[in-house]
């Protein structure tokens, strides 16, 4: 599964659009520093480009931006308000994930609800500032094994090296620059796609 999250450089508008004509499964509106406003009419053109290419539309960090569209669920970082207390919000049918960075976090998103975890980053990445070294493919493994919900890897994903990500074990890629920042968007994550499949075709 590919998830692309728009970046604060274009029209988050444009960047689902393109990302969905090109396969994404997932569009997570994300821009840290645009008005509620903005992100609520963003979320509702958003909204409804997923439901006509029949995908996921997650809303990074924003709850209330989410109830307010009726967003098909929220993506929650460490710092954000508790997966528990959004479930009590957002409801049992819901989407919640969670971003984590270890196995105590990934474990502990697990105890509060979430239905899968944002595990990164796993390579370099210039989409977001990074405290820390990158985790690295071998993390995906470990934590993946320890989990009962999906694995979407983040961080420096690219084309050449997305197999590494689908061998270690994640279930899908969340992505930024990758999709958002090539010349051709749809292409780029039409590509990506295709990288996945033809991974998993030779490793079954």
């Amino acid at each position: 599964m590919l998830c692309c999250i728009t970046a604060d450089a274009s029209c988050p508008v444009t960047q689902a659009e393109k990302a969905l004509e090109g396969g994404a499964a997932m569009i997570q509106l994300r821009h840290k520093s645009a008005s509620g406003s903005d992100l609520y009419c963003w979320a509702l053109e958003i909204q409804k480009l997923c439901r006509t290419h029949n995908a996921i539309f997650i809303v990074n960090d924003r709850l209330d931006i989410a109830l307010a569209v009726n967003a098909d669920g929220v993506h929650l970082g460490q710092q954000d308000l508790p997966a528990e207390a959004a479930r009590k919000l957002f409801g049992k049918s819901k989407i919640i994930g969670i971003s984590v960075s270890s196995v105590a976090e990934a474990e502990e998103a697990v105890r509060t609800g979430c239905d899968y975890v944002g595990l990164g980053h796993i390579f370099p990445t210039p989409s977001k500032k990074k405290l820390g070294q990158p985790l690295g493919p071998n993390a995906i493994t470990e934590i993946s094994q320890r989990l009962p919900v999906p694995v979407i890897a983040i961080g420096g994903i690219t084309g050449a090296n997305v197999c590494e990500v689908i061998r270690a074990g994640a279930t899908g890629i969340a992505v930024i620059s990758a999709v958002a920042a090539s010349a051709d968007p749809a292409q780029a994550a039409s590509e990506l796609i295709q990288n996945m499949q033809s991974c998993l075709q030779k490793h079954r």
